[in-house]
């Protein structure tokens, strides 16, 4: 039983724009995998399906079997819990300290203080952060960004990952570094799913890779095919 299922999954959008086209893959627990394609492809819009920014036209999104169509109102962000989200931008908010970034998901959910600290000094220790706490983000490099951001999405141990391009912004030398502390998120139960234009990237990690073409998923390629390239 899949952690995340999609099946036969259409989003239209007004104006008979087709985002995505009957879309069917599953997702297991632990397991950390990439989504890749052209620009418009439709990569951004299957990521906001699985957080519930936008709601299929037809088919359904199943997290943990539950169909995510009928997750409404408060039920919503406790959805939202179970799945971190890693931008491109990091979407840090710049007035705040390192601490304070990561911090902000337990103090939504209103967390005890000290269960907070220990929370935040123990995820930014393993993102190699230890000493930043009280840093501001403009103060830190793009790389260090993103790590924040990371940070900021597994705080609350959510079951799944979900970045969109993750990389983007960085170079090839921290956008590996990036990819390898990315993999190492499903040894301790963290389903991981990257939206990710860079195919060298990608292949270098050996992972499974969904590849969509204007809206349809045009090939699911096994770690096993990868590493016969």
């Amino acid at each position: 039983m899949g952690i995340l299922r999609f099946d036969n999954v259409s989003k239209r959008y007004a104006g008979g724009q087709d985002a995505l086209a009957e879309v069917s893959f599953t997702v297991e627990p632990g397991e950390m995998l990439f989504i890749t394609g052209h620009s418009g492809a439709g990569k951004s819009t299957l990521l906001k399906l699985i957080q519930l920014a936008e709601r299929p036209s037809r088919g359904a999104v199943l997290f943990d079997e539950k169909n995510l169509l009928k997750v409404r109102g408060r039920r919503v962000a406790m959805h939202r819990r179970d799945v971190g989200v890693v931008y491109q931008d990091h979407q840090l908010l710049t007035d705040r300290s390192v601490y304070e970034n990561v911090a902000l998901p337990l103090i939504l959910r209103g967390m005890r203080r000290g269960e907070i600290g220990k929370r935040v000094r123990g995820i930014v220790e393993r993102m190699g952060l230890g000493g930043r706490e009280k840093a501001l983000p403009t103060q830190l490099s793009a790389g260090e960004q993103q790590r924040v951001g990371i940070a900021r999405a597994l705080i609350g141990e959510p079951r799944l990952l979900v970045a969109d391009e993750p990389t983007g912004n960085l170079d090839p030398t921290l956008s590996a570094e990036i990819m390898d502390l990315f993999a190492s998120l499903p040894e301790r139960g963290t389903s991981v799913l990257i939206a990710s234009h860079d195919l060298g990237l990608v292949k270098r990690m050996k992972k499974r890779v969904l590849v969509l073409d204007h809206g349809r998923l045009a090939d699911d390629i096994s770690p096993e095919d990868l590493a016969d390239e």
